[in-house]
């Protein structure tokens, strides 16, 4: 199954107004990256890829070693909302791209970070080609990523319906380090830890999602409008806590790699 990446464009468009209210979660993860890999003293050109609305960005920027930042994201709302945010600062270069074709010229990166967006790469190790030849040799890349067994209740729940993949499907830490090595990396650092944040319900949680735009954008799912019948039935088969809150897993791959 391939990403429909026209289909996440828009669902991440959609969700630019949306998206600061419901990602905790992304907050906590960006700030484990940067504390796990802070920057280094020397500084230089930094890229943020699938810099979202801006909070990574800005954190990189509370770093007096930031010279110079460059912004990308794939979703041109989601860079207006960041202009918005950080438009006190004049250091930043806004660029609208897809990570599997950096419009950089080579070896013009000092460090690349990435909080959770390299999941919607189709093919990861484009991503990573790319990504090794902008980098400089002494460069650093860091990133974090979602694993296999992110929303595994869901994707369970949804098994007892349907055929129909509801749940995009993550690469596992092995096949990053595999993948970044024949990128040309030849150090790389994995760390793998999971968050099981609480909702009220699967539906605060499927809301959840949608404020996100992480939407299912899987080339080949089911088309059609769910109807209620298979989504109360999900719902139903989902499980549950005592108190009647359910539990959703996110598996989060940290990296860190050098060339």
């Amino acid at each position: 199954m391939t990403i429909d990446k026209h289909q996440v464009k828009l669902a991440f468009s959609a969700a630019s107004a949306s998206y600061d209210g419901v990602a905790q979660l992304q907050r906590e993860v960006g700030i484990a990256l940067l504390q796990a890999n802070p920057l280094p003293d020397t500084g230089g050109t930094v890229l943020d890829i699938g810099c979202g609305t801006g909070f990574l960005t800005g954190e990189l920027l509370t770093l007096a070693q930031c010279r110079d930042l460059i912004a990308l994201d794939m979703a041109c709302a989601m860079l207006g909302t960041a202009r918005i945010k950080l438009n006190a600062h004049n250091k930043i270069c806004y660029i609208c791209a897809d990570a599997e074709a950096l419009p950089l010229t080579d070896h013009s990166i000092d460090h690349v970070y990435s909080n959770l967006a390299l999941q919607w790469c189709n093919q990861p190790e484009l991503a990573f080609n790319e990504i090794r030849r902008v980098l400089k040799e002494h460069g650093q890349l860091a990133f974090s990523t979602f694993g296999p067994a992110t929303l595994q209740e869901l994707k369970a729940a949804w098994a007892l319906v349907d055929d129909y993949s509801h749940v995009n499907a993550f690469v596992s830490a092995e096949k990053l380090e595999h993948l970044l090595r024949q990128a040309g990396f030849a150090t790389v650092t994995v760390a793998t830890k999971l968050y099981l944040p609480r909702y009220s319900s699967v539906q605060a949680l499927m809301q959840g999602l949608k404020g996100l735009g992480a939407n299912n954008a899987l080339a080949g799912r089911n088309r059609r409008v769910t109807g209620k019948g298979a989504l109360q039935s999900m719902i139903t088969a989902y499980p549950k806590e005592p108190d009647g809150r359910v539990a959703a897993t996110f598996e989060v791959i940290q990296v860190r790699a050098k060339p």
